[in-house]
This record gives C-alpha cells, sequence and structure tokens, in this order.
C-alpha cells in the first residue's frame, strides 16, 4: 500500500468528490481516481460508492478511513519530530482566523512568524465562516469567543471583552442607557438576529435588539456606529483604537457582558503539538497573553472621567500607557 494512495482516499472521503479532493492535494482529477482505485485494488474491497453528484463512503470506506486517519497523523507527527530538531521550524503551517481580528491583529504576528523561521511556509485563510480543522485540513485556528465542546485541542491565550457602544451624536440625540433596559427601542447595529446579556449581579439580563442597519463583519457595524447610526456591541480588540479617540463611548459598563476569550485550536491528539504550532502559540502569549494590549482603551477612558472629576487646582491626572499598565 502507497501512502499516497491512501491519502488520496482520505482527502476524497473528506471532500466529497475526486474534484475538490485533487485541488486540496495539488494533483488532477484523474491522477486523485487512480490513487484510489490502486488502493480498492491493493485491498481488495470498495472504499468509495461513484454515483452522479460525487462519491459517497461504503461501509468498508468508512472502517478503513478510521484506520488511514491514524496512520497518516502518526506519519506527520514522526516527520515533524525529525524536522523540528533544534531550534529551526521548517514545513508548512495552515492557519485560519476570523476576518476582523485576523486582519488587525494576527496578520503581523504571522510576519513576525515568518521573518523569526525562514524555512517555514505559511498560508493564512482569513474568513467569519466555521472552518473544519480536520476536514480542511488546516494545522491550526486561532478562534474568538466562546467554544463549543469538540474533539478539538484549545488553548487560551488572552481575555476578550465586548461592550455596547454609541457615538457622542447618537447619544446627544437620543440620551445615554442606565440600565439594559433602556436599549429597547434603540437602533441596533447587528450582524443578525443575536441575543445581548448584560449581568445585574446574579441576575442575567436578555434583551433582543432591533435595527435597520445589519453587516456580517464587526468592522462594518463600527463604521456604522462611529456614524452615529445606533448602538453596536463589539469586542475591544476591534473599537479600542475608537474609544480612545473618543470616536464611541462603551455603555453600561456596570453592566458587564459575559467574556469570551482568544483561543488557538488544533487537532487531537492533546499529547503531540507540532513544533510550527507551538512556535506560533508561543508568539501569541508573547503579543497578546495577559491583559492584551487592546483593553488600555479602558486605561484612557477611566482617565479622562478621572479628569473631568478632578477639582480646580487638583493634581494632574497621568495617564499610564504601554508597560505600565
Amino acid at each position: 500500500m502507497e501512502l499516497d494512495d491512501i491519502r488520496a482516499f482520505v482527502e476524497v472521503a473528506e471532500a466529497g468528490g475526486f474534484g475538490r479532493a485533487g485541488t486540496r492535494l495539488g494533483l488532477s482529477k484523474s491522477m486523485v481516481s487512480r490513487r484510489v482505485a490502486r488502493l480498492e485494488a491493493e485491498l481488495g474491497a470498495q472504499l468509495l460508492s461513484r454515483t452522479t453528484r460525487g462519491v459517497a463512503v461504503t461501509e468498508a470506506g468508512v472502517e478503513f478511513k478510521d484506520h488511514a486517519e491514524r496512520v497518516l497523523a502518526e506519519l506527520d507527527a514522526a516527520r515533524d519530530a525529525l524536522a523540528q530538531r533544534g531550534d529551526e521550524i521548517v514545513g508548512s503551517l495552515r492557519v485560519a482566523a476570523p476576518l476582523s481580528f485576523g486582519m488587525t491583529h494576527l496578520a503581523p504576528v504571522l510576519a513576525e512568524l515568518a521573518v523569526r523561521h525562514p524555512k517555514l511556509q505559511i498560508d493564512a485563510s482569513y474568513s467569519d465562516r466555521f472552518v473544519d480543522l480536520i476536514g480542511e485540513r488546516y494545522d491550526v485556528a486561532v478562534r474568538v469567543g466562546r467554544l463549543e465542546d469538540s474533539s478539538l485541542v484549545a488553548r487560551k491565550i488572552a481575555p476578550i471583552k465586548g461592550a455596547v457602544m454609541a457615538s457622542p451624536a447618537y447619544l446627544a440625540a437620543h440620551g445615554v442607557p442606565q440600565r439594559p433596559e433602556d436599549l429597547i427601542g434603540c437602533e441596533a447595529l447587528m450582524q443578525g438576529s443575536e441575543v445581548w446579556r448584560f449581568q445585574d449581579g446574579r441576575k442575567t439580563i436578555t434583551l433582543r435588539p432591533e435595527g435597520r442597519f445589519k453587516a456580517d463583519n464587526g468592522q462594518a457595524l463600527l463604521a456604522a456606529a462611529v456614524a452615529g447610526l445606533g448602538v453596536a456591541m463589539l469586542p475591544t480588540f476591534l473599537a479600542g483604537p475608537a474609544i480612545e479617540r473618543g470616536e464611541v463611548v462603551p455603555l453600561l459598563l456596570d453592566f458587564p457582558m459575559s467574556e469570551g476569550g482568544l483561543y488557538v485550536v488544533r487537532p487531537p491528539p492533546a499529547g503531540h503539538m507540532p513544533g510550527k504550532v507551538r512556535a506560533l502559540t508561543e508568539l501569541l502569549i508573547e503579543r497578546f497573553g495577559g491583559a492584551p494590549y487592546w483593553d488600555v482603551c479602558y486605561a484612557h477612558l477611566d482617565a479622562r472621567e478621572q479628569k473631568k472629576a478632578a477639582p480646580e487646582g487638583a493634581a494632574p491626572v497621568v495617564v499610564l500607557e504601554g508597560e505600565d499598565l
């Protein structure tokens, strides 16, 4: 049995077709088909059922695929162990990341990773769609929010905070909400029909906001909020600079929203972390670990409030930045 034939079968089974598998492998459709046919002849069993709509995995194929994936995973782990001798990181790293966070914060990290490891090839995909790491053959994903239970291995890098916010012009025209219930009837800027949840001590207040402006990207919602179109719920990693500049004002800080996280997520097994994934994880911790730099916007906000409240002749307020925070 040729390992390339086994890999071709696994790719076809996961992609649902020879053409899509060929695209992943960088091979022609006919070459992939020949490799799978050769594997079936070697095994004496039909692994795939060809149909006019694509392919379906047979019962024998399902059983063989489970073993084949373990064989390929062990082979990749062995290659990685040999390749990462010493401090040199080689090979290719496929990374999936959300669009807004990826473009604003992750892209410079990946560039730094490439500078530190000249023999490492990096293939990054920035998209807000859900990526199947195993099925689409990604080495690692950077995810923001709250993770659902899965077989994937996750490492939390930093907290992700969010808040509702609006521009000073919008608040001047519509008033400043004092409680979450005051948001009922406001012009909400949303990605869909989401629910906003606030904590009032041990009680959770749930709202279903409504509005006429929707977008499937956080940067678009931030632009709408700055323009005074309404109230948006955004993470500080995206809205932090606008908060510092005073373009938007965080609201209802006494009623915090549930905190998410920044995670590195990779396929199992848990015991083996490839050197290239470890290098990315360590760099992310170096850049974002602890109190992430984008939350400095809250320090600027507190300083402005202290300055407003300071009596005449009081000592000046010192705004701490960078490492002083």
